[in-house]
């Protein structure tokens, strides 16, 4: 009489376990070896760790760098023109003209998260573009999604993708941040003569983000001016509508110069003894 055979017994289902756990964290992509899970296991067992203890310790460094290399890439993709924060910034220098609190609370985000636009006015000189970039850089650290850029690149971009008929692709590229920063505007007029259509190019990116993405722009000149500088009056009126009268946080900064402050004077230089009075003059050839 034929008897069935019983199925294998599994001798080792802990081991099994073991293996499903690891394939588990491949398939989520977590970089984890035999060998950090079986000391971690081993140090789990030893504290006589909660299972919530035991995760926290397995998963935490791993969660902790993935985080960290987001933040580099968004810090890397924003294109800003220099490495600053908000720490060892001068509050003091230009303190009657700098609201320090009201920087700090532009750096924790919630004006991105609510949309809203922000411009800083001002003179050259007192730390606009520092603090728009550290706050941009703030908001790299919280998971926004940001792009720095100064105007004249951001014309100059916009008027090549005319050329080359690509100016959907450039206008859906500059909408898709959450934070757009356009530094420099109105720095002079050598952006304004390079774009004959730099009026339209910039309504049509702000028109394009607002109001769902908040738009941080950074100038030298008043809104009483723009229309002068961009050539366009009605186009101007438009722009500042859908930036400043929509929704928007608006800093002016009047204040001492740190460029200038921070500049060395060049040293005094003595006569040398004995010397003529009169200027020394090539001779003519």
């Amino acid at each position: 009489m034929n008897r069935r055979r019983k199925p294998p017994t599994n001798l080792n289902p802990s081991r099994d376990l073991h293996q499903h756990v690891l394939n588990y964290f491949q398939t989520l992509r977590v970089p984890l070896s035999a060998t950090d899970l079986d000391a971690a296991l081993a140090q789990a067992e030893k504290e006589r760790q909660s299972p919530l203890e035991f995760l926290a310790r397995l998963l935490g460094p791993q969660a902790d760098l993935r985080r960290q290399r987001a933040i580099e890439r968004r810090i890397r993709e924003a294109h800003f023109r220099e490495p600053v924060s908000l720490e060892g910034f001068d509050w003091d220098f230009n303190a009657p003209a700098i609201d320090r609190r009201q920087i700090e609370t532009l750096a924790t985000g919630e004006f991105i998260r609510r949309g809203d636009n922000l411009v800083i006015a001002g003179q050259s000189g007192v730390g606009k573009s520092r603090i728009v970039q550290s706050v941009g850089r703030a908001a790299c650290v919280q998971g926004y999604r940001v792009r720095y850029i100064t105007s004249a690149d951001l014309f100059r971009d916009l008027t090549a993708s005319l050329a080359d008929r690509s100016l959907h692709e450039a206008l859906r590229y500059y909408s898709n941040f959450d934070l757009l920063v356009i530094d420099e505007f109105g720095f002079d007029r050598i952006e304004r003569a390079e774009s004959a259509q730099a009026a339209s190019l910039l309504y049509k990116v702000i028109d394009s983000r607002s109001p769902k993405r908040s738009t941080a722009l950074v100038t030298n000149i008043s809104f009483e001016a723009w229309a002068d500088y961009l050539g366009d009056p009605p186009l101007a009126m438009a722009i500042l509508d859908r930036l400043v009268v929509a929704s928007a946080i608006k800093l002016k900064i009047e204040g001492r110069s740190y460029r200038a402050h921070g500049a060395k004077q060049p040293p005094t230089l003595k006569p040398p003894e004995n010397s003529a009075s009169k200027p020394h003059r090539k001779s003519a050839r």
